[in-house]
This record gives structure tokens, C-alpha cells and sequence, in this order.
């Protein structure tokens, strides 16, 4: 039941996805920018996944110091994953839009520079999980790691609030606003672009599981 479920979500968020960009593609170009203003249904959504899915690490690693319970820590590092996957998206897909507004494709302004640390943290937390091998140290160091790492969050989300920045002000929060019909498709990529972290958190989370079984296992093995 719960595979029907998250195949289900799956085929879903694609299907929404793919009718939406057909239909953005046939959305007006932007006065001022073009058709290049149409990566936001992308960057935006994508950011969004990144956010609910480093989200859910924070709790996850949160849950595993107060339980020792490595079922968190297997949500932890899944969703983790996940969220890296759509940090690297938001950063590209931005650079993109950068290069042909700015003409450059990277500047160290506030948002920018924190967004890319926000990726290294996630990024050191994988590597850190990497280079210890027993198992109960590692899930301590990288839940404790992964809780420092989300400090960086709230600085992206509101380093263009705090401090002057090149990159532009948010639009639902920033006194600007989109028509009707561009909102309607925006919402529907932010929604399919959630469902799809979810999918892929919950199909990572499964092959860590398995994967914990394999190891306990041989250990059983080796002990004999």
C-alpha cells in the first residue's frame, strides 16, 4: 500500500511538472526580463523543496540525540541527500538567470554567498558521514553537525531583508506580485516540486534501511 502511495505521488508530481512547463512555455515573456523571468517557477520551487527537505534533517537529527533511535538518523541523512540534490538545482538554475541579467554568472552578494555556504554545510555533512566508520559516532558527529548546518537557513532566507543585496526582493514577500495565471502555475510547481522531494526522500530512505540490514548482517557474519 504505502509503494502504491509513493509511486502514486511520484507519477503525479511529474505529470504536474511536465503539463506546467508545457504551459509556462506558453505564458507571455516578462516586460522587463524576457523569457529568462520564467526559470523563477523553477527556482523558487526548488529552493522550496531544499528547505522542507533540510528541514526534516533538523528535526530527524534533533529526534536521534534525544532517542539514539537510527531510524532518525536514516531520515536525517536521506532527506539530507535529497535537499543537496535541490540546493545544487536552485544554485544552477540561478547562475543561469544571473548570466543573462547580469551578465556574469556569479557575484558574492549576501544571498548568493550565503546559499553557497548553506551548500557547503550540507555537502561537509555527507563527507562527514563518510569519514567515520563506527556506526553510533558517526550519527552523534552528523546529527549535531546537521543541527549547526541549519543556522545558515535562516540567514539565506532573509539576507536579502537584512542586508543590501544584488539579488532581487522575494515577489509574494517583497511588495511585488504575480498575475493570476502565473501565480496559479507557480504554486503548482512549488506543490509538485515538494511531492517530488518527498518521493525521493522516502525511496533514499528505503535504500538506507536496506542498506543498514546488509551491514548488520555482516557484522553478524564477521563476529563468527
Amino acid at each position: 500500500m504505502r509503494d502504491k502511495i509513493v509511486y502514486g505521488l511520484g507519477i503525479a508530481a511529474a505529470a504536474v511538472l511536465a503539463w506546467n512547463t508545457y504551459a509556462i512555455a506558453g505564458l507571455p515573456d516578462e516586460v522587463n526580463q524576457g523569457a529568462v523571468f520564467k526559470i523563477i517557477f523553477f527556482h523558487v520551487p526548488m529552493w522550496a523543496a531544499a528547505g522542507v527537505a533540510v528541514s526534516v534533517a533538523l528535526i530527524a537529527s534533533a529526534l536521534f540525540l534525544i532517542t539514539r533511535n537510527f531510524a532518525f538518523d536514516a531520515a536525517a541523512v536521506a532527506s539530507t541527500e535529497v535537499g543537496v540534490c535541490f540546493l545544487t538545482a536552485g544554485l544552477a538554475t540561478g547562475s543561469i538567470w544571473g548570466r543573462q541579467i547580469w551578465g556574469i554568472w556569479w557575484t558574492w552578494d549576501a544571498r548568493l554567498t550565503s546559499a553557497l555556504l548553506c551548500w557547503i554545510l550540507y555537502a561537509g555533512y555527507l563527507m562527514l558521514r563518510r569519514a567515520v566508520e563506527e556506526p553510533t559516532q558517526r550519527a552523534t558527529f552528523a546529527a549535531i553537525f546537521n543541527i549547526f548546518a541549519f543556522l545558515d537557513v535562516p540567514i539565506v532566507f532573509f539576507s536579502i531583508k537584512w542586508w543590501r543585496t544584488q539579488h532581487p526582493q522575494p515577489v509574494f514577500w517583497g511588495n511585488g506580485s504575480f498575475p493570476k495565471d502565473w501565480t496559479q502555475h507557480f504554486l503548482y510547481n512549488m506543490a509538485a516540486m515538494v511531492a517530488l522531494g518527498v518521493v525521493m526522500t522516502v525511496v533514499r530512505l528505503r535504500q538506507e534501511e536496506v542498506q543498514r540490514e546488509i551491514d548488520a548482517v555482516r557484522r553478524t557474519v564477521h563476529a563468527f
